[in-house]
């Protein structure tokens, strides 16, 4: 080996020395443990959904490189979320659909799932975004049609079942996904198609007027309410979807932080608590630009019907009961809550849709 290429190398083994003290001296087996100690793997959504930008605003927020590293991997949806986070390695968190659990009860899919799964928060709600060729005008218009539900296996495909199924409204599902499902729309190879996520999801961010789509009302009716919230689209949500100054009338379902539930002490379960103690003491950092703009409808506090929560998260909120981190929810329910003392009481859906209405009102007085 010449003196030069020995010069070389030494010069390389300084430097990474130098960039990486933490790895000097150490074994392999310690450099392996180190790197996964403070790292959380996070399974999300597809790249034009909404979960995979919650997850890489975590990561944008949180990430410290050192005793905190988070990973956004993109999922496949709530059914195969949940999947994941039960047997696969390196996930320890998902974002999932709230009526994911109900639907696996239902369908028998995994035993005692509910004391298996636990909630971390509650974040925001996932419109059910219902778009269709121009012509198609009212939901009952697509009886008998090809409707695309996503992926098989996927939450809208989950969501799509049900809320057809609860309508009694019989269509030919289509299993695509929604990149293609868009472009089969487009051509009219397919009628409609089905996508949950918060709205404004990126995947309709690019349709224009001319493209001769438009998303079709799906109105809060009696068979939904159990499930469901009222939700609408304006378009200042999507200018290419909904006609200037009109409201299209949807449902939302709510989007979940989930994770397997760890015993206390055990290696996980610590990772696991030190992610939610930085998610929670940092939550301010969320309601900031360049954030997406579902973190305000957080309340880190908020329950959750059908799900117990996390044990680290319960016991940090109960530690912290005034360090709770102040989004516009929790704000505009507090506010509601004293104007309704002692006068008509509102229920959760009412609550839910004058809500829209504010966040709709909050977000054109930060545009004009």
């Amino acid at each position: 080996m010449s003196r030069v290429l020995r010069a070389f190398i030494s010069v390389l083994v300084s430097a990474a020395f130098f960039y990486f003290p933490a790895f000097a001296g150490q074994s392999h087996a310690d450099r392996v443990s180190q790197a996964n100690q403070g790292t959380v793997g996070i399974i999300s959504g597809g790249i034009g959904g909404t979960y995979i930008r919650i997850a890489t605003d975590l990561a944008a927020v949180l990430d410290n490189g050192e005793e905190l590293r988070i990973l956004p991997v993109a999922g496949k949806g709530s059914l195969q979320n949940i999947h994941d986070i039960l047997y696969l390695k390196g996930i320890d968190v998902g974002i999932v659909q709230s009526d994911v659990l109900a639907y696996i009860r239902r369908e028998n899919l995994y035993g005692n799932i509910g004391q298996r799964i636990h909630y971390i928060t509650k974040l925001y709600n996932e419109e059910f975004h219902l778009v269709a060729r121009d012509d198609i005008r009212s939901i009952e218009q697509l009886a008998g049609k090809n409707v695309n539900f996503g992926v098989q296996g996927s939450g809208t495909y989950m969501t799509a079942s049900v809320v057809f199924d609860s309508l009694q409204l019989n269509v030919v599902p289509t299993t695509f996904d929604q990149a293609l499902a868009i472009e089969k729309l487009k051509a009219g190879e397919i009628d409609a198609m089905v996508y949950v996520a918060g709205k404004p999801a990126r995947a309709f961010a690019d349709i224009t007027p001319e493209a001769g789509l438009r998303l079709v009302s799906v109105p809060y009716s009696t068979p939904l309410q159990n499930a469901y919230l009222p939700s609408v689209f304006t378009d200042q949500d999507y200018n290419g979807l909904v006609p200037p100054g009109e409201q299209i009338e949807t449902v939302a379902v709510g989007a979940v932080m989930a994770v397997f539930n760890w015993q206390p002490g055990t290696f996980r379960y610590n990772k696991v608590n030190r992610f939610i103690s930085a998610f929670f003491q940092q939550f301010g950092a969320f309601l900031q630009q360049p954030r997406h703009q579902k973190w305000h409808e957080v309340n880190l506090a908020a329950e959750l019907p059908g799900w117990t929560r996390f044990g680290a998260a319960e016991d940090w909120l109960a530690a912290n009961p005034t360090s709770t981190a102040v989004s516009l929810q929790s704000t505009f329910q507090q506010f509601l809550d004293q104007q309704t003392e002692g006068a008509i009481q509102l229920s959760q859906a009412q609550r839910e849709q004058l809500f829209q209405q504010f966040m709709q009102w909050h977000t054109s007085q930060q545009t004009n």
